[in-house]
Order: structure tokens, then C-alpha cells, then sequence
């Protein structure tokens, strides 16, 4: 085989299996991941999480059933230990109401810029209005120190 055609395989191959190298591993809270709501991605970005920067993290899913409305509420764990806890409406991180099918909730924040690098965990719970479980996701993300140079 010649040169060029090992660098186009290698080229193919890199194309088509890096992005799952890159893929957010998502743990489901109890083990099996039997909710109404099944998480079928979690991209984040910047990927690492700059401190001082925006990040958003978009989480893609999907329901067999339509939901009006609700609750997402979000742990933040740094080495095992809570540091950042927030609830927000369903509605205000996501178009309401969830019709049957694929949906996207994302969520972006400036993180300070003292933010210590380092692996966190972030535990994403969705509450429906009765207050029953509509589906929780953990997953890891880093943060990173940002550049020491100053934007202009």
C-alpha cells in the first residue's frame, strides 16, 4: 500500500473516531438510568473549562412523555466535596412546554476567575412539578487556569 494511502487511512480514522475520545462519560444516579427523561448527551464548552470564562453545557435528551414544567437543580462536588449548588426553572433552560421527543437544556455561566483547577463533578437532577424525579445525570468536566494574558 502506498504512502499516500496509509496517511488518507489514518487520516479517516482519525476523523471519525477523535470526537468519541472527547465524548462526556455520563453516569446515571440510580445505576440504570430508569427515567421518564433518558440523557443521550452532555457537551460542554469550552472543554476544559477556562476560570474567568464563560462556560455553557448543553445536555441533550429525550421524553416519551410531554412536560409542562419543572425544576433542574445542579450540585457542583470538587474531590468528593459540595462547593456550588443552584436550582433553576426547567422553562427559563429550555423551551416550555417539552413536547414528545429530542430536547436540549442548556446552561452557561461565568465562572470567577480565581476558580481552582482541578476535576469536578457536576449531579443533575430534573424535577417534574409533583416533585418526582424526571431524571439525574453526574458527569466530570476540568477546569483550567485561563491565559495570564491580559485580552485587548
Amino acid at each position: 500500500m502506498a504512502a499516500s494511502s496509509y496517511a488518507s487511512l489514518l487520516l479517516f480514522l482519525l476523523l471519525v473516531f477523535l470526537p468519541w475520545t472527547r465524548a462526556t462519560r455520563i453516569r446515571y444516579c440510580d445505576r440504570i438510568g430508569d427515567y421518564e427523561v433518558k440523557v443521550t448527551a452532555v457537551d460542554i464548552s469550552p472543554d476544559p473549562v477556562i476560570s474567568g470564562q464563560p462556560a455553557t453545557f448543553s445536555v441533550s435528551a429525550t421524553t416519551d412523555k410531554p412536560i409542562i414544567e419543572g425544576t433542574v437543580e445542579i450540585n457542583v462536588s470538587l474531590y468528593g466535596m459540595l462547593i456550588h449548588k443552584e436550582t433553576h426553572k426547567l422553562c427559563g433552560e429550555t423551551s416550555c412546554p417539552i413536547l414528545v421527543g429530542d430536547f436540549v437544556i442548556s446552561h452557561s455561566q461565568s465562572l470567577p476567575a480565581f476558580t481552582p483547577p482541578g476535576m469536578y463533578t457536576l449531579k443533575m437532577r430534573m424535577v417534574g412539578p409533583d416533585g418526582h424525579t424526571l431524571t439525574c445525570i453526574s458527569f466530570t468536566f476540568k477546569i483550567q487556569f485561563g491565559s495570564s494574558v491580559a485580552d485587548s
